[in-house]
């Protein structure tokens, strides 16, 4: 989703949101003679951040320093990726050096030639091999790689540890199947009036988003391998609807408020009565951060029973305009900024003592490498949160393939929200009528598109 990538890249990149142009003194010449080189980049941190402006601006001096001859200009894009901008800005040729792409138009971008081959420079990000092979393929295309993974993150379960407590589960030890989920849903919503076992999207696009994860975890697919006719009237997608149908109305463990969308669901989570949902790391974040959440209170376990997870993030592309010299010192760049141990976005350290909150897992581009474990104990050394609390999403989620969202995702989600809401709001409800009609009308959507 378009929410969570730019989201994550917030919290992720030390407050990344360009409001303003930034841009340092022209390079001089190289003792050797070399031409000067000029690149612009996303994104600078806002002036209502200062102190990640100023990172972001000592970063910069730092990187041209060690890079004679290059000069950074930081671009006013707000935010990093704005859906509304994006296109038009692409389309129109107006795009920085380096920019920055949701994995949902990776697709979209490298086959509209839109992003440079950056096979030759790969070289240039230097941990480049301990980069999740799954993540390098989502931006590899006929065995030439196009972007330079920054951003990844797969879902799993977010729960609330003092109601595991209060309801007499044991929250370091959550629970693994929908099974178990269930049960422990049940002895949430029965600590009173007001207690929400599990809470569920049904609208706005999120409730055929997280329909999406639901199915991806149990096996299932959105669409047929040629994207062309919708997949999900299966038995996986039935097990999504069933298993809901049966937390809602049998075990009465999902509440009686149907939760529209984001903001409702995250209220809720934020006010302490709901016990788990499916959600990134990045819940965390939002929960305590915009819903005023005591982030002592939240865990996050990995996908139960996941044979695949709903993944997300963004990359960084280049311009397809730069010449060799402006695509190798943007990559350079990325490297410096957002690739190395210690360094830019990974200084946890700095991070913790400007404020930012440093120990939620809400980036897994280097997995279980010598690099993604130097990140994580670095993340665990500067924490400002309960890092303890994330470990078993830690786990699990190294384990779990990532699958990507489809493509027309907003159009499908839109599509699978009736059927979500049909089967939260009516008890009668015909599941394999709902699927059916959803399908039909994904199939029309499809032709449609061409």
């Amino acid at each position: 989703m378009q929410r969570r990538s730019t989201g994550l890249l917030i919290v992720t990149v030390l407050g990344l949101s360009a409001t303003a142009c930034g841009s340092s003194e022209p390079a001089k010449p190289t003792a050797g003679g070399a031409a000067p080189v000029t690149i612009t980049v996303a994104c600078q941190p806002a002036k209502s951040a200062p102190k990640e402006r100023q990172a972001w601006d000592d970063d910069v001096a730092t990187f041209m320093k060690a890079h004679p001859g290059v000069t950074v200009k930081s671009t006013d894009q707000q935010p990093c990726f704005d859906p509304k901008t994006f296109g038009p800005k692409l389309a129109g040729g107006q795009m920085e050096t380096v920019f920055v792409v949701p994995v949902t138009n990776y697709a979209d971008v490298i086959g509209q030639r839109q992003a440079l081959d950056i096979t030759q420079y790969t070289g240039e990000v230097k941990n480049w091999n301990d980069l999740r092979p799954d993540v390098r393929e989502l931006v590899t295309k006929d065995g030439k790689v196009y972007g330079v993974p920054n951003v990844h993150y797969g879902v799993g379960l977010v729960y609330n540890r003092k109601l595991f407590t209060q309801a007499g589960l044991d929250p370091d030890a959550p629970p693994k199947t929908w099974a178990e989920i269930r049960d422990a849903a049940k002895k949430i919503a029965g600590l009173g009036p007001g207690y929400v076992g599990y809470g569920e999207y049904s609208g706005g696009n999120t409730g055929g988003w997280h329909f999406t994860q639901a199915i991806y975890g149990r096996g299932g697919s959105i669409l047929t391998d040629d994207g062309k006719k919708a997949a999900f009237n299966s038995p996986e997608g039935k097990a999504v609807l069933q298993n809901l149908h049966d937390m809602r109305w049998v075990d009465n463990s999902m509440g009686n408020k149907l939760l529209v969308g984001w903001e409702s669901l995250m209220m809720a989570m934020g006010g302490g009565k709901v016990g788990m949902m499916l959600g990134a790391p990045d819940v965390v974040t939002d929960v305590v951060n915009k819903f005023k959440g005591n982030v002592a209170d939240y865990g996050i376990t990995g996908f139960p029973e996941a044979k695949a997870s709903l993944s997300g993030g963004e990359a960084f592309m280049i311009n397809p305009k730069a010449t060799p010299q402006e695509a190798k010192a943007g990559l350079e760049w990325v490297d410096f900024r957002f690739n190395t141990v210690g360094k830019g976005r990974f200084d946890f350290a700095r991070g913790k003592a400007i404020g930012n909150p440093v120990g939620v897992p809400d980036n897994a581009v280097y997995g279980d490498s010598p690099t993604g474990k130097a990140i994580q104990q670095d993340r665990v050394t500067n924490a400002s949160l309960p890092v303890q609390n994330y470990e078993p999403y830690v786990q699990a989620a190294a384990t779990i393939p990532p699958k990507a969202e489809p493509a027309h995702a907003q159009e499908l989600y839109a599509i699978l929200d009736v059927a979500m809401s049909g089967v939260l709001s009516r008890q009668d409800a015909d599941l394999d009528q709902l699927l059916s009609d959803a399908a039909a009308k994904a199939d029309a959507m499809l032709a449609a598109k061409g």
